[in-house]
């Protein structure tokens, strides 16, 4: 089977992950392509194939007979963004000539609005009816790992032990919860989760979260001269002492942000929930510091206790650690030549599973997919880049080889 065809047949299963949801997985939906994926491994001839409580699906391709190399692991995820729709996906075929593609449901598919599409004429795109997403982010991952995984099996081509992972909850920020990294025994991995094909990534932000909350005074407005404490209007305040140009609309590349993304309240309590984000930690902790100068400033001005900041780290800068094992970047880069796609590397304005992974104590570098415009109705991904990932993954997987 192709990695088109599998791909074709996973995008047909709802795997939406729930932000809203304490639940693991987020969303039952999800264990079912968990539990197709479990039955296709199984009758490959990976081994030990298993699905743990909250989800993830694990099994072990064997090393070839005789063959000495580190067993590395590869992993992508199940679920798909809850930023669009995931159900009922129907995906189509066409040639891209640089003309519009008209999706349907009055969306178009444009060079003009993505133009990184100016380099993909003459190719045949997946692409959607512009009701759903398409589910590359990462279905096209998955669908990668298991045609390497069969292309090995069925050629017998030599390999060191491999440890498949697909996870469950990445959209949402939990994508390694219940995964036991020790147990996979294995010194370094990959994720199989990026953007266009050739694209790989080592660093990502620093993330941290806050949550700020007010305590008003409330009193009938006709009597409320120098006794109001209005707490939605103080939360204004608050947010007017934060820098203006450090928001993600303002921002690129290696620039941070600090980022609302919630706001509710009233006279007596509100709140306000940030995201915070750099590549540099001393830069993110000096976003921290802003924003507890910005509380200490409206204590002073309201009184003791009328904001409290809450700020947590969420995940790392993967850099710090990957950087200390440059031959994981090195034969990725290999592997891409090898398939006759020049290797681009990029720093993600965000986070993956790799990240979290490597703070874990598995190295886990990010690899392309080669879908594009990921979480929205506009997505797609080339075919070329489905049919060249599982040779590239083929090309790194034996680059480990003694």
């Amino acid at each position: 089977m192709t990695a088109k065809e599998r791909f074709l047949r996973y995008i047909a299963v709802e795997t939406t992950s729930d932000e809203d949801s304490s639940a693991s997985p987020s969303a039952q939906r999800e264990l079912a392509l968990s539990r197709m994926l479990r039955e296709e491994m199984t009758v490959l001839g990976l081994r030990d194939v298993y699905i743990d409580e909250c989800g993830n699906v694990i099994g072990t391709l064997p090393a070839s007979p005789g063959t000495e190399a580190p067993a590395i692991a590869l992993i992508a995820h199940v679920d798909t963004s809850p930023a669009a729709s995931g159900a009922n996906v129907r995906a189509r075929e066409v040639l891209f000539t640089g003309e519009d593609i008209p999706l349907g449901h009055g969306e178009t598919l444009s060079e003009q609005q993505f133009p990184a599409m100016a380099k993909l004429h003459g190719q045949r795109l997946l692409v959607t009816d512009g009701s759903t997403l398409l589910g590359a982010d990462d279905k096209a991952g998955v669908a990668e790992i298991m045609t390497m995984a069969e292309k090995l099996l069925r050629e017998d081509i030599p390999h060191g032990e491999i440890r498949v992972v697909f996870t469950t909850d990445e959209e949402v920020g939990r994508g390694t919860e219940g995964l036991d990294v020790a147990s996979l025994r294995c010194r370094w991995g990959y994720t199989v989760d990026g953007g266009p094909l050739g694209e790989y990534e080592y660093e990502n932000f620093n993330a941290a979260s806050a949550v700020v909350r007010f305590r008003g005074v409330g009193i009938h407005p006709g009597s409320a001269k120098d006794i109001m404490k209005n707490a939605a209007t103080i939360a204004m305040e608050f947010h007017g002492l934060l820098p203006a140009d450090q928001v993600p609309e303002k921002t690129e590349g290696y620039e941070g942000f600090i980022h609302l993304t919630e706001m509710k309240g009233d006279v007596v309590s509100a709140e306000l929930r940030y995201i915070l984000r750099d590549h540099d930690r001393s830069l993110l902790e000096e976003k921290k510091a802003r924003m507890t100068e910005a509380a200490a400033a409206i204590n002073r001005r309201y009184g003791p206790q009328t904001v409290e900041v809450e700020l947590s780290d969420t995940y790392y800068n993967m850099k710090e650690i990957v950087s200390q094992h440059p031959h994981l970047l090195r034969r990725a880069e290999d592997a891409f030549r090898a398939v006759g796609v020049e290797p681009v590397a990029n720093a993600i304005r965000g986070g993956t599973d790799g990240a979290m992974l490597t703070w874990m104590g598995l190295p886990c570098p990010n690899l392309s997919t080669g879908g594009y415009n990921c979480h929205g109705v506009h997505e797609f991904i080339p075919v070329k880049a489905l049919d060249l990932m599982p040779e590239m993954l083929i090309r790194l997987v034996q680059s480990f080889i003694a």
